[in-house]
């Protein structure tokens, strides 16, 4: 047996381990991603829970959401602060204490 000499980085390894219930598939993602952005932006609070489940275990939709937020938010020339610290709040409470 081969080892190729990486290592699995602690962030990576916590994202495997992550509840991502209830499930939501990337192509599904995808589809809900704008109005996920647009309900950050304007502050709701009850944000969908399987998009914040999907968001937490999924690096590449959770940088999608991430630049489609920072994009919205200069076309409104709104500040993305607050939005930004409601997604990153939102992906930290579910990942694993440690």
């Amino acid at each position: 047996m081969t080892h190729d000499g990486r290592r699995l980085r602690d962030l990576a390894a916590q994202r495997l381990t992550i509840e991502a219930e209830p499930w939501l598939s990337c192509d599904d993602c995808f589809d809900q991603v704008d109005t996920f952005v647009e309900s950050l932006l304007s502050g709701v609070e009850a944000l969908p829970v399987a998009m914040r489940a999907h968001l937490r275990g999924c690096r590449a939709c959770e940088e999608e959401a991430r630049s489609l937020l920072l994009l919205a938010a200069d076309e409104r020339r709104v500040d993305a602060v607050p939005a930004l610290a409601r997604l990153t709040a939102d992906q930290r409470r579910g990942e694993p204490s440690g």
